[in-house]
């Protein structure tokens, strides 16, 4: 899931470990299926959406023809089971092991690409915070 934002950061135990100005905030989650070729193809869509407006106020650019940046954190959660009972399952997320490298393949594709990214800390309990623009936000699936 990606969001158009003026500002994003994101904290763990009150340290600021990540921070962009203008760009998207993208909450990255992986499944059992998802491969290093799926997180390329992810972020390369990521980058080229035209989801940015234009001089006229369409949304006609993208990240790249704005020059902004990424702030990547991993979200399990975006995997949740809600259709029985009050607790969501997690069962539909790949585990940490398969997920990591998964969401710092998004990263390093999003780095070659020339595009500033900034990253959460996987694993860790974090504090996102968001200035959406517009609001837009986009649910991304490969």
């Amino acid at each position: 899931m990606l969001q158009r934002v003026k500002t994003a950061s994101v904290d763990v135990d009150g340290e600021c470990v990540g921070e962009i100005g203008p760009g998207l905030c993208v909450l990255v989650g992986a499944t059992h299926d998802d491969t290093v070729e799926v997180a390329h193809k992810l972020a390369d869509r990521m980058v080229n959406l035209r989801i940015f407006d234009d001089d006229e106020g369409v949304m006609n650019q993208s990240l790249v023809d704005v020059g902004g940046s990424v702030l990547v954190v991993s979200q399990f959660t975006l995997y949740a089971d809600t259709t029985r009972g009050r607790r969501p399952g997690w069962g539909g997320a790949a585990p940490a092991a398969v997920a990591e490298p998964l969401v710092e393949a998004v990263v390093d594709r999003l780095t070659d690409l020339g595009v500033e990214v900034a990253t959460g800390r996987f694993r860790a309990e974090m504090t996102v915070n968001i200035e959406n623009d517009g609001p837009v936000t986009i649910i991304l699936e490969a």
